[in-house]
């Protein structure tokens, strides 16, 4: 057997019959006929069954069917790549994130990008998750970084960064003064937090049912920015990465403490639709983001209390 033999067997399957296969194939029809004839010799199988003009695959022939669809495939496949490590890498690339994703973990992603592929064009799209979902089954996005899990059967996650989320207040709050603070603590407490829906606050959600604490919400937002210059002017407290809160916290703009007895971590990950084969600019962002992430773990963990 050899991939001229499946090529005939994908051409009659193609066309119903084994003349039009050989028009298909620029050979004669007795040439189809001789390689068919020799294939079932070997196989000791027929393949195709022939009833007058009428040609059936036999279930021998539907195997070989499906085998050639796989080579045919896998050379396709081979030979592109050859052929995209040849080429500098061009075109454009949309990513789509959450606010503290692009805020804290896509610039130096795309700095490093940018210097290994300076004819890539970049564009970042900042939004919820329910919004950068939209825009990847859509095609106006062709890779996301999202806080995981997201259960969506039609695209692929792949985990890449946790963070651990720490209580932030302003310096001069009663719980900054606490060297150990703990979730009775918190009762009562006004927080401004993540908006609702988003999977941060659903983490942040389970711990205040888990623990049975009640908050005072004043404030919900998508913007940790926000969330922090809230916070720093007084007006409550919150829970967010450390990531976010590290700057603020060196030039002692804000508090942060771990809550006793508490681990919050939350999870991030690539997003983007199932498909047979990765378009290069993104299989190669995805490795590219390989090599900047001992930094960006580096600059998730909080130091040791």
């Amino acid at each position: 057997m050899d991939l001229r033999q499946l090529e005939i067997i994908r051409a009659i399957a193609d066309t119903g019959s084994f003349t039009a296969a050989g028009e298909k194939l620029h050979v004669s029809q007795s040439a189809i006929s001789r390689q068919i004839l020799l294939l079932e010799d070997e196989l000791g199988e027929p393949v195709f069954h022939r009833i007058g003009r009428r040609i059936r695959i036999t279930p021998a022939g539907e195997s070989l069917l499906q085998l050639s669809h796989r080579v045919f495939q896998d050379l396709q496949d081979t030979v592109s790549a050859i052929s995209d490590k040849r080429e500098s890498l061009r075109g454009t690339l949309r990513l789509v994130g959450g606010m503290t994703v692009c805020l804290y973990v896509f610039p130096a992603l795309l700095a490093e990008v940018r210097r290994v592929h300076p004819h890539l064009d970049l564009k970042v799209t900042v939004g919820s998750a329910e919004r950068s979902i939209v825009m990847l089954r859509s095609g106006a996005g062709d890779l996301g970084m999202l806080t995981l899990p997201v259960e969506a059967s039609d695209l692929v996650s792949v985990p890449v960064l946790e963070e651990e989320l720490l209580l932030i207040t302003y310096p001069t709050h009663p719980l900054a003064k606490r060297k150990t603070i703990t979730p009775a603590d918190l009762d009562k407490q006004h927080f401004v937090l993540f908006e609702t829906g988003s999977i941060t606050r659903r983490l942040v959600e389970e711990f205040f049912t888990r623990e049975r604490i009640e908050p005072e919400i004043i404030m919900e937002t998508e913007n940790v920015e926000i969330i922090k210059a809230m916070v720093r002017s007084g007006l409550g407290i919150s829970i967010i990465p450390w990531q976010a809160a590290a700057a603020d916290v060196r030039t002692k703009q804000l508090f942060c403490s771990r809550i006793a007895g508490t681990a919050l971590v939350r999870q991030t990950g690539w997003l983007y639709p199932k498909m047979s084969r990765l378009p290069r600019t993104v299989s190669e962002v995805i490795r590219v983001f390989e090599t900047v992430k001992p930094r960006l773990e580096l600059a998730t963990r909080p130091p040791k209390s």
